[in-house]
C-alpha cells in the first residue's frame, strides 16, 4: 500500500512504553543496563555496563549483527541513546535517526541544511549525541540552537537560539537531561566567545537559568580578569556534564580562555576557565570551583566528563569526583565542596614539578609559547580530551585512553574581530612518529597506573567497562577491541577499515548483551554468535 509506514516504525508506535524516558526513568538508569539512557549510560559518568553476559572467555565470539552509514560529511562522533528497542544517533552537522534497534533499519530522521556561512572556528563539524525526556529528542545544532523532537515520529516540537553563531558560538555536544530541564553547553572558545552553560525547560523551551563560565565585572572570580579581557575570555562547555542527585549539583568543565596562546592580554587565573564547576541544578547558581590550569596558554581545556563516585580517601570514605585531565594530571575532588584530595601525572608533561597541597600546578617557568617556538608535552589535544573515560566499581579502576604526544607552542598577536579566531599565536605537534597512546588504567583513588595497552598512535575513542570484566576501545588504525578489565591483555579485535572515534556503550537486543561503537562514516553493533555454549568464564 502506497505511503504506508514502515513495519518497523508500526510496530513501535503501536507499543504503550515506546518513547517514554521521564526522568525518574533516567535517575534509575544503573538498574537498566538493557538500555542508554543519557550520555554516558548514567548520571555518574562512570560509562559502566551492568551487563555481564560478554566475558573473557567468550568475547572472542562477538560479531558485527548490523551496521548503519551515515549520510553527512564528517566522522561518526556520536555516543547513541538506546530506550525501548530503539536507538537514537546523531550524524555530523546534526542530523538526527531513529534506528530499530534489532536491525538497524530507520524509523525515522530529522535534519536541515547547514549554510555554508555556518560558524565552525577551532573545532571539526560535528555532533556528539543526543539526550531523551519523555516523550522528547534533544538535539543542539551547529547554528547554535536547541531542538526537540518527537521521540515516536522526529516531528520537531520547539527550537530555541542558544547564541549568536555568528559570534562563533556553536552546540556540539549531547545535552544532559535533568528533572524537567535539558542543559546545554557551547564551543566557540577559538572565536573569543564568553562561555556559559544553559538550561532549558524541557516542554516549552524556555531559559531556565545560564551561568556564565566567565564572570563580568563585580562578580565572583571577576578580579582573576584584567580591563575587558573578560568580555573575550572564552571559558566554552562543549562536552557532556554529570549530575549527582543527592546533592542535586550538575558538574561540568570549562575551555581555555582566549586568546588561546598569548595569556599577555589577560593576565590572572582567568576564572572559570580550564575548571569543573558544581551547579545548583535548579539555579544555576555556583555551589564550588576547582582551577586546573590557572591562566591557561597551552589550549588545555577541562571540558572532560566527571566521574562521580564514592571511595576512601585517607582512611575517610568521601564523595568524590575524579578527572584525568588534559593537562596530564589525574585529580580527586570532593564532590560536595570542591576540595582538592589527590593529584598526580598520568602521562608525559613537562610544564608543571608538580601539584602544591590545594592541587594548584607549581609552573616551571619558561614553559609558556614563544614568538621562535617552545617544546612542551602535552600538545595542544592534551593527553586526553573530549572522549570519555570510564570507571569500574568491581575492579576500582579509572580507565582513560592516553595520548602521548608533545607540541611546539608559537605566541602571536591576539587582536579581536567577531565572528574570526582569536588565538594569538599557534601550535605545531610532533610527527606520528614520535608520538603515541595507550588505554590505561589507573586505582581511582590514587591514580596510580595499574596497566596499560599501548596504541600506535594517540587515540580519539572513548573507553566502556563491563560488569563482565571487560574493557572496550578503539583506535586511529580503525581496530576496535576489548581487554581484560583486571590486567589489560587483549581479548578481541575488529578492523572496522576507518579511525574509531566515538564511544562505545552496550544495550540488550532480544535479552542478550551487545556493544556499539563508530568508525569513519559507520556505526557497527557486536553480539555473540551464538555458536557453541555460553561460557561465564
Amino acid at each position: 500500500m502506497k505511503n504506508s509506514l514502515p513495519l518497523a516504525l508500526a510496530l513501535w508506535l503501536c507499543a504503550p512504553a515506546a518513547g517514554q524516558v521521564p526522568f525518574e526513568r533516567i535517575l534509575k538508569a544503573s538498574s537498566e543496563p538493557g538500555a542508554w539512557l543519557t550520555y554516558s549510560g548514567a548520571y555518574d559518568g562512570s560509562r559502566f555496563s551492568k551487563l555481564d553476559e560478554i566475558r573473557p572467555g567468550n568475547v572472542a565470539r562477538l560479531k558485527a549483527r548490523w551496521v548503519y552509514q551515515i549520510r553527512q560529511d564528517g566522522e561518526f562522533e556520536c555516543s547513541p541513546i538506546v530506550a525501548d528497542g530503539v536507538m537514537y544517533v546523531t550524524e555530523p552537522q546534526a542530523a538526527v535517526s531513529a534506528l530499530d534497534l534489532a536491525t538497524g533499519r530507520p524509523l525515522w530522521r530529522w535534519a536541515r541544511p547547514v549554510s555554508d556561512d555556518v560558524l565552525t572556528l577551532g573545532f571539526p563539524q560535528t555532533n556528539r549525541g543526543v539526550a531523551v525526556l519523555d516523550e522528547s529528542v534533544f538535539v543542539g545544532t551547529l547554528d547554535a540552537k536547541l531542538v526537540a523532537l518527537d521521540a515516536r515520529s522526529g516531528i520537531q516540537r520547539w527550537e530555541t537560539v542558544v547564541a549568536e553563531n555568528k559570534l562563533g558560538y556553536s552546540l556540539t555536544l549531547a545535552p544532559l537531561a535533568v528533572k524537567n530541564k535539558i542543559i546545554v553547553g557551547v564551543s566557540g572558545a577559538e572565536a573569543g566567545i564568553r562561555g556559559f552553560l544553559d538550561a532549558y525547560d524541557a516542554k516549552t523551551g524556555k531559559r531556565a537559568w545560564r551561568f556564565w563560565t566567565i564572570p563580568a565585572p563585580g562578580e565572583p572570580g571577576s578580579d582573576t580578569w584584567t580591563g575587558d579581557a573578560w568580555k573575550t575570555g572564552g571559558g566554552s562547555t562543549w562536552v557532556t556534564g554529570a549530575y549527582d542527585p543527592e546533592l542535586n549539583l550538575v558538574y561540568w568543565g570549562t575551555g581555555n580562555p582566549g586568546p588561546d596562546w598569548n595569556g599577555d592580554v589577560r593576565p590572572g587565573d582567568n576564572l572559570f576557565t580550564c575548571s569543573l564547576v558544581a551547579l545548583d541544578a535548579d539555579t544555576g547558581r555556583l555551589r564550588w570551583h576547582f582551577q586546573f590550569t590557572p591562566h591557561d596558554t597551552h589550549d588545555w581545556d577541562a571540558t572532560h566528563v566527571p566521574v562521580l563516585l564514592d571511595g576512601t580517601i585517607r582512611g575517610k570514605q568521601r564523595k568524590l569526583v575524579a578527572v584525568a585531565n588534559r593537562n596530564a594530571f589525574y585529580y580527586v575532588l570532593d564532590r560536595a565542596t570542591g576540595e582538592f584530595l589527590s593529584g598526580t601525572p598520568y602521562a608525559k608533561q613537562t610544564w608543571a614539578k608538580g601539584l602544591d597541597d590545594r592541587g594548584r600546578p607549581i609552573v616551571i617557568p619558561g614553559t609558556d609559547p614563544t614568538p621562535e617556538g617552545n617544546l612542551v608535552w602535552p600538545s595542544l589535544n592534551g593527553s586526553t580530551v573530549w572522549f570519555s573515560p570510564a570507571y569500574s566499581p568491581l575492579t576500582r579502576l579509572f580507565y582513560v585512553a592516553t595520548r602521548e604526544r608533545g607540541s611546539i607552542y608559537y605566541k602571536g598577536e591576539a587582536i579581536y574581530r567577531p565572528g574570526t579566531q582569536f588565538m594569538g599565536g599557534g601550535e605545531r605537534a610532533l610527527p606520528d612518529d614520535e608520538s603515541w597512546g595507550a588505554i590505561r588504567a589507573l586505582e581511582v583513588e590514587t591514580g596510580r597506573l595499574k596497566w596499560e595497552f599501548p596504541l600506535h598512535s594517540p587515540p580519539w575513542a572513548g573507553v566502556l567497562a563491563t560488569a563482565g570484566g571487560l574493557v572496550f576501545s578503539g583506535s586511529n588504525e580503525g581496530n576496535f577491541f576489548a581487554l581484560d578489565a583486571a590486567t589489560g591483555k587483549p581479548l578481541w579485535d575488529f578492523q572496522a577499515g576507518a579511525q574509531v572515534r566515538s564511544n562505545p556503550i552496550s544495550f540488550l537486543i532480544d535479552g542478550r548483551q551487545h556493544v556499539a561503537a563508530g568508525a569513519g562514516k559507520t556505526l557497527f553493533v557486536f553480539g555473540l554468535d551464538g555458536s557453541g555454549e555460553y561460557s561465564g568464564e
